[in-house]
């Protein structure tokens, strides 16, 4: 069969792109933007992407248009799909037809921590030597690649509760139809798409019903949003992590200690500084080991495994070191996963002295809308130094909201200019952390080559 895929550079629809790649269809995709890692992932892969959406990208007709959420109304791409009557599908119920369909699904959802759980689940079965299928909006450093359709019975998978598609609104995991499904955490997220937080929490609760009575949800004890999900109606089995009713971990050194109801289980070490750096990894790594035990894995091999779990491309991704300034990468693009990767950071520098200072690209759609404002500069107080580049479609006056930064807040309208003044400031034992869920204009390379001029 042959698929043409709109929107394929996105993290998700990459993944469709792999997947059916190696079921042995023919695969085409275009896309408006591409940057790493989905880009090469798809060069890698030898898969045609096409620039931008022309409809002489479909001649000839493929037999299915798989279309990204990404995707809407006006899209010449899609016009001339609706026109011609072109078979069309989303992703996510591609997905389901033709690769989650008769096997046990363990899903992941959650405003934060999606892509590293998922990634470590992964890891966690394919240690204990049950080859399962996965699709993650990111790339595991272990498997070098964002999707795969595995051996075993076992498929994993991202579960974003942003919407299907432009003629499907239901949030993509209701798609998926999870046997294990781990609820991560609940904020309020996707200005575009909802409303208010209880908007995100009837999606949630819609999950939680394709749940079967014989399946389990993995859920954080310590999110109140979460509770009142639960509170809607439950019929499947329930544990609970970082809650004394379920799992709990404590820091132990560059790792943790776990405990199953205050039964201690075993302590593991990571090989890699931001695996299991800060709080919320922790958290991450309690909600995968207690979904790969629903799966037959027992505590000590998911502990083994974890020791050997070299994170997710983009997760606190050292990108590079000169003259002594370390540069790193991270996707965090919400509040609470700011304020947390530079606690983790924090962390992971322990007493050495090091500055952070802190590069943000608002980039998001709730972020460009300025949704998240008042909690923004919240997020970045911990911060020595914050670089905001204030983006032309910035609906926001990021100097005025962030104001309260006082003498740490440098507002950059140029990207140039922001890369300017960072190499600048920087100095030996400095850690520059960039954030954004895009390529924030290839920043990294430029950050690297202006400290090695």
């Amino acid at each position: 069969m042959r698929l043409h895929i709109l929107g394929i550079c996105g993290t998700f629809m990459a993944g469709i792109a792999a997947l059916a790649r190696e079921a042995g269809h023919s695969v085409t995709g275009s896309d408006a933007n591409a940057w790493p890692p989905m880009s090469t992932q798809l060069e890698a892969l030898g898969i045609r992407v096409l620039p931008g959406y022309d409809p002489a990208h479909l001649q000839p007709a493929p037999d299915v248009v798989v279309v990204g959420n990404v995707i809407s109304r006006g899209n010449p791409a899609i016009e001339y799909v609706l026109n011609a009557g072109l078979p069309y599908v989303s992703g996510p119920q591609w997905l389901a037809d033709n690769v989650l369909r008769g096997r046990h699904v363990l899903a992941v959802a959650g405003t934060h921590g999606k892509t590293t759980t998922t990634s470590l689940l992964a890891w966690l079965l394919e240690h204990a030597g049950h080859a399962p299928g996965f699709l993650v909006g990111g790339v595991p450093v272990n498997f070098g690649v964002s999707a795969r359709l595995g051996q075993g019975r076992h498929f994993v998978i991202e579960a974003d509760e942003y919407d299907t598609a432009f003629f499907d609104k239901r949030s993509k995991f209701l798609h998926y139809r999870p046997r294990t499904a781990i609820l991560n955490n609940l904020e309020y997220d996707h200005a575009d798409i909802f409303p208010d937080l209880a908007a995100i929490e009837r999606q949630f609760h819609q999950l939680v019903r394709t749940v079967p009575g014989e399946g389990l949800l993995v859920v954080n004890g310590a999110d109140a949003n979460l509770a009142r999900v639960l509170g809607m109606g439950c019929w499947s089995g329930v544990e609970y992590f970082d809650d004394a009713r379920g799992w709990t971990a404590q820091r132990q050194g560059r790792g943790l200690a776990v405990a199953l109801r205050g039964d201690p289980l075993g302590s593991a070490q990571s090989s890699v500084g931001g695996a299991m750096a800060g709080a919320h990894n922790r958290s991450n790594a309690l909600a995968a080991i207690a979904a790969a035990a629903h799966a037959g894995v027992s505590a000590a091999t998911a502990l083994r495994g974890l020791e050997t779990f070299r994170g997710v491309k983009r997760r606190l991704e050292l990108r590079g070191e000169v003259r002594g300034v370390q540069v790193y990468d991270d996707f965090a693009h919400h509040p609470t996963a700011i304020a947390v990767t530079i606690a983790a950071l924090r962390e992971q520098l322990g007493g050495d002295g090091g500055r952070i200072l802190a590069l943000l690209e608002p980039r998001s759609n709730t972020m460009r809308l300025g949704s998240h404002g008042e909690a923004l500069a919240e997020s970045l107080r911990d911060a020595d130094l914050c670089f905001v580049y204030a983006r032309p479609d910035l609906k926001w006056d990021a100097q005025a909201a962030l104001g309260s930064l006082g003498q740490r807040l440098r507002v950059h309208a140029r990207l140039d200019t922001l890369v300017a003044d960072a190499e600048a400031q920087a100095r030996p034992g400095d850690r520059l952390l960039v954030m954004s869920n895009g390529d924030f204009g290839g920043v990294h390379e430029k950050l690297l080559e202006a400290l090695r001029r």
